[in-house]
């Protein structure tokens, strides 16, 4: 059984349809495959997690309010990257240590 029209112009209407259909898988195929090399260009720009992280205040004049281990998500939005030495130098000054990721842990730190 034959399920394509018999004559000749539902046939064009029918190939130009198939044409226009075509095109736009092939513009969805294009577009897709940039955004998957854009979202692998930024999984391979991104920055590494910082060792230690100092969560800071409400506003940009106040102190640091905690200390974290980096990538720990208790740290809110307000927070920096430090190195070791920093993070263990607010410590020692009072900076409170996150209880959930417990950088003083991780750093060595022992308190007095």
């Amino acid at each position: 059984m034959n399920d394509l029209p018999p004559d000749l112009p539902r046939l064009r209407i029918l190939e130009t349809w198939l044409v226009l259909t075509l095109d736009r898988v092939r513009q969805q195929i294009a577009t897709t495959e940039r955004r998957e090399q854009e979202r692998q260009h930024g999984e391979q720009a991104r920055p590494a997690t910082p060792d230690c992280i100092l969560e800071g205040g409400l506003n940009r004049d106040s102190p640091p309010v905690a200390v974290h281990v980096g990538g720990c998500p208790m740290a809110g939005k307000r927070w920096k990257g430090v190195p070791r030495d920093v993070a263990l130098r607010a410590l020692s000054e009072g900076i409170e240590a996150c209880g959930h990721c417990r950088p003083d842990a991780e750093l060595g730190y022992l308190d007095g």
